[in-house]
């Protein structure tokens, strides 16, 4: 019997990585991010049809507006195609809730798993 896909959502409490010391970022900020960025996450079928599964972490810069400025990979999970969804992913969110403090960068942890 073949596994079906099941994307997860990003985990609600991402790693928060401060851009400077001034900008302070709120758990309710993160928490929307997450699910913006979530909303979006698909799962490779190439990594699908191979089995693969993991959990790439990924910091996001985001400008004051709310732009998703550049993603880069902090912690790859295992397999090239779902390490390039990872970096994809920001990037095609386009933008998320304005950063209650000015621009900055968070980390979030993106996971596929197959059940």
């Amino acid at each position: 019997m073949m596994k079906t896909a099941k994307t997860l959502a990003l985990g609600l409490f991402a790693a928060a990585c401060v851009a400077g010391p001034a900008h302070a970022q709120s758990v309710d900020w993160i928490r929307q991010v997450t699910r913006t960025i979530a909303s979006k996450q698909t799962y490779p079928k190439a990594a699908q049809a191979r089995g693969e599964e993991g959990t790439a972490k990924v910091k996001i810069y985001v400008a004051a507006s709310g732009a998703v400025e550049r993603a880069e990979l902090v912690t790859p999970s295992g397999s090239t195609s779902l390490d390039r969804e990872a970096l994809a992913l920001p990037s095609r969110t386009g933008s998320v809730p304005p950063p209650p403090g000015g621009a900055t960068s968070v980390t979030v942890p993106i996971t596929w798993k197959l059940l």
